[in-house]
């Protein structure tokens, strides 16, 4: 079959997919200027057919200033010169697709940068304009306009608004941005907005792209009035944790991507849409991908679920009744480019929210190895669940996020915005090691790399862990290969009783058990493994392994 077909309903590629995220700039860099590039990402995807994946989805390349590492869109319909041109995107596009590779691009529509020639007429324009119609632009408080319309918080720290200077020099409206000052939130009540990405979206699909991953899919409505609004303080700065926050999740949304689906449709290929939707519970994620919305949605929840066996066992049911209630593929991912990369993550010994990242001051750092056998195991246990699987750039490595990047280097909105309290995404965004005794680790040519890389990367190189049978490298491989001939992407599993700190279930005649404990657990029996996340000998599963295995 080739791409463009179109599947039976219900057996669609993206309900069992493995789909892999590339951050261009630290994937492959072809020019050595230090910053991956399309060229970069065309010249190694061999590798990722080897590694077994059915897609990959790009984070954002378009035309940008960079300000928040590609995420503050100028131009929507080019490729910025860093990371090559649109003969470029075409080449990899055609590439990836001649090895049966489908590729999603990353798509922000909650906001552009501050460059984008709409924000720029919109500055020249008076207040109550078309121009600034498009934005989310009010008057301020107090008695000359210098407060503020409301007190919502930004992401990135600060607030959420920033006032402007009008054509005449006097101090004017302010505008909204959930991020950066150089990210103004988009008006999405306004018709013209949404017909700018209806085209969007076709100029990218008529170039034969297979899907979008839509940034803060969530953000894009606001509630009437812009009310204020004080997260508690221990709140998740994207909203996962916080119920009728009026930035996020408000119900408006949903009419915008039954409106894209529609456009997704006029296209053969089963071209999908996947939302980024941090959202307090399964079942308001659930309703991002009803029939006639959205394909997939990010599974936060279960991404954030600690390393507790009773509390991954609730997640995974959950996920599985929530998605399927709505006759969507629940989606598993455990690490992204927005979090502590899962080889550290699940070995943290203090309180990290969404968005902190870790550095040299940071406490609770983790234990390397105890950190990647439990990420180890937890890819074992997520590559057997049915539905479609996501994997981010080097987790396929086993790398750790790195910790020690100095302040100097640092690059993150986060960092600046916060004076240094929140060190940010910076440590799992650090450019990939391909060979161990090569420049920049193999991922140029000169050694250059826009974040520094650590000295322990060399023992993570793919060119190392090739050779080695048990790397990470080659347990996910023979994962995705054992997913593929057993179809572990579709079905129902079936729960197993077993020990407390233990999560088992059955695929079919495939057994899955994964050991959250601090003791072995005897499996029992007579019994065949298929794969280990860590090598053992007998039928007693070490503490922080997990392993499918068929009995007698």
């Amino acid at each position: 079959m080739t791409l463009e077909q179109i599947a039976a309903p219900g057996s669609e590629w993206w309900r069992t997919a493995v789909i892999y995220q590339i951050y261009p700039r630290s994937f492959a860099d072809a020019s050595g200027d230090g910053i991956g590039d399309l060229p970069g990402i065309t010249s190694r995807l061999d590798s990722l057919k080897e590694l077994g994946v059915d897609a990959i989805w790009l984070s954002p390349f378009m035309t940008s200033p960079q300000r928040d590492a590609g995420y503050d869109v100028a131009d929507y319909r080019d490729v910025d010169p860093l990371f090559g041109t649109l003969a470029d995107f075409d080449e990899m596009l055609a590439q990836a697709h001649a090895r049966g590779i489908r590729v999603i691009v990353d798509l922000v529509p909650n906001h552009s940068s501050d460059q984008h020639v709409w924000f720029q007429e919109a500055l020249k324009a008076a207040p109550g304009s078309p121009e600034r119609a498009r934005y989310i632009f009010r008057d301020g408080k107090g008695e000359n306009g210098e407060l503020p319309p409301n007190n919502w918080e930004s992401v990135f720290g600060g607030g959420q608004w920033t006032r402007v200077t009008e054509a005449d020099g006097t101090p004017g409206q302010w505008y909204l941005h959930i991020f950066d000052a150089t990210q103004p939130d988009f008006d999405w009540t306004n018709e013209e907005v949404r017909e700018e990405f209806r085209s969007i979206l076709r100029f990218w699909l008529d170039r034969g792209v297979d899907g979008f991953r839509v940034d803060v899919a969530h953000g894009m409505i606001k509630k009437d009035g812009l009310p204020d609004y004080t997260p508690p303080a221990d709140a998740d700065s994207m909203g996962g944790g916080e119920d009728d926050v009026p930035y996020w999740g408000q119900p408006g949304v949903h009419d915008i991507y039954r409106d894209w689906h529609q456009v997704m449709a006029e296209y053969d290929g089963d071209r999908a849409l996947c939302g980024e939707a941090w959202l307090p519970t399964l079942q308001q994620t659930s309703l991002w991908v009803r029939p006639d919305e959205m394909h997939q949605t990010f599974n936060f929840p279960y991404l954030m679920t600690p390393w507790d066996a009773e509390r991954l066992r609730g997640v995974i049911r959950e996920s599985l009744d929530e998605f399927g209630g709505v006759g969507a593929p629940s989606t598993w991912v455990l690490s992204n480019h927005d979090v502590v990369r899962h080889a550290s993550r699940l070995a943290l010994t203090a309180d990290n929210p969404q968005g902190e990242g870790i550095g040299p001051k940071s406490a609770g750092k983790p234990d390397a190895v105890i950190g990647l056998s439990r990420a180890r195991a937890a890819t074992t246990l997520m590559l057997s669940l049915p539905g479609s699987a996501y994997l981010y750039q080097g987790e396929e490595l086993g790398l750790p996020e790195a910790m020690e990047i100095p302040d100097e280097f640092r690059q993150d909105p986060t960092w600046f915005r916060t004076n240094g309290e929140r060190y940010g995404r910076d440590g799992c965004r650090v450019p990939l090691p391909w060979s161990a005794d090569a420049p920049a680790y193999g991922f140029n040519d000169t050694g250059d790399s826009w974040l520094p890389q650590p000295d322990e990367w060399a023992r993570y190189a793919r060119d190392v862990e090739e050779g080695d049978a048990d790397s990470t490298l080659n347990l996910y491989k023979r994962l995705i290969v054992l997913r593929r001939e057993h179809a572990l992407g579709s079905g129902s599993l079936v729960w197993e009783d077993a020990a407390d700190d233990t999560v088992a279930f059955r695929r079919g005649d495939i057994h899955v058990v994964a050991n959250l404990g601090t003791e072995p657990v005897e499996l029992g029996g007579d019994v065949t493994f298929l794969v280990q996340s860590e090598p053992f000998t007998g039928t007693a599963l070490p503490p922080n392994t997990a392993a499918w295995f068929t009995k007698a």
